[in-house]
């Protein structure tokens, strides 16, 4: 599995980043990366810019099948992102919201598929 990672920065929970690579059996690509990936993980933040964007730039090197979780600080921490603010987002950037999980302590994940990759899945 090839996961691309984007908004790194100091404040990302490694742990979080270690089990991924440790799930996907490689490193994390950056943000430069050019090969098709299965899976994005985008660390993101109040004030980060326009989530739209990043979500059409995030698709791009996606795999058909491919999903993108959007993770960004729970409610109370610095930089948090109101759920809605993604789930309003996403369909915008042509993708659908599947599911909300709490990923660590700080940080919360919205999974984000293209629609027909959330047809396939029923």
């Amino acid at each position: 599995m090839v996961v691309q990672e984007l908004g790194w920065d100091s404040d990302v929970d490694e742990t979080v980043r270690d089990a991924v690579e440790e799930r996907s059996g490689d490193e994390l690509l950056d943000e430069d990366a050019d090969e098709v990936v299965d899976v994005v993980v985008m660390w993101w933040r109040d004030g980060d810019g326009d989530l739209v964007d990043a979500l059409i730039g995030a698709i791009g090197p996606l795999a058909d099948n491919g999903v993108v979780w959007v993770l960004s600080p729970k409610t109370g921490r610095r930089g948090h992102v109101e759920p809605s603010e993604i789930a309003e987002a996403a369909p915008t950037a042509g993708l659908s919201q599947t599911s909300n999980v709490s990923v660590s302590d700080d940080w919360a994940g919205a999974r984000l598929v293209a629609p027909k990759a959330a047809k396939s899945r029923r």
